[in-house]
């Protein structure tokens, strides 16, 4: 298996927004909800209209853990989905697929974010988790709040957490290019 990175450079971010949304609402709203709440793409892919309609908060069992997850749709992110579900049907897909009455497949995603991200720029390893590890990476860096980071992820422990969003990696890298005998 091999590991993703998450987008670390947040000016890359804004360019990969730009270029989903210049591809259209479903893509662009799909990147958001990813980088903004942490959700796997297997969890982001099942939500349905009637999941955010009206809501302050977006209620889920995780497809892998089986663990329910409540977390608020933040502010700034609103009025996105507001725009984005007007007119569309309480019982529809929030990502529906183009080839008819499901949702998008993860394949279909990862090509989305693969092809904006290359588009961008970006020459990480990039994949659907992409979006979570961003979320994760920069939610560390801002707060710097491992514990809670990691209950988020519902992860086992802090050093998993590290690990996960590269910040082990961040410090090798740096502390290596520093030293010298």
């Amino acid at each position: 298996m091999q590991f993703v990175e998450p987008i670390r450079n947040k000016r890359k971010i804004e360019v990969v927004k730009r270029i989903l949304k210049e591809h259209g609402s479903r893509d662009f709203l799909m990147f958001l909800l990813g980088i903004n709440c942490g959700l796997r793409i297997s969890d982001i892919l099942k939500l349905k209209v009637s999941d955010v309609l009206n809501k302050d908060y977006i209620e889920i069992k995780e497809q892998k853990t089986k663990k329910y997850k409540k977390f608020p749709i933040a502010n700034s992110f609103k009025a996105v989905l507001k725009d984005y579900i007007l007119g569309k049907s309480s019982d529809e897909w929030l990502f529906t697929s183009q080839k008819g009455d499901k949702p998008i497949t993860r394949v279909q995603a990862y090509r989305i974010i693969s092809q904006a991200c290359q588009e961008a720029g970006i020459t990480t390893r990039i994949g659907t988790h992409t979006l979570r590890k961003t979320f994760a990476y920069h939610f560390y860096k801002e707060k710097k709040d491992i514990a809670l980071l990691q209950s988020l992820l519902n992860h086992s422990s802090p050093a998993i957490t590290l690990r996960y969003i590269g910040i082990n990696q961040d410090i090798i890298d740096s502390n290596l290019n520093s030293f010298c005998l």
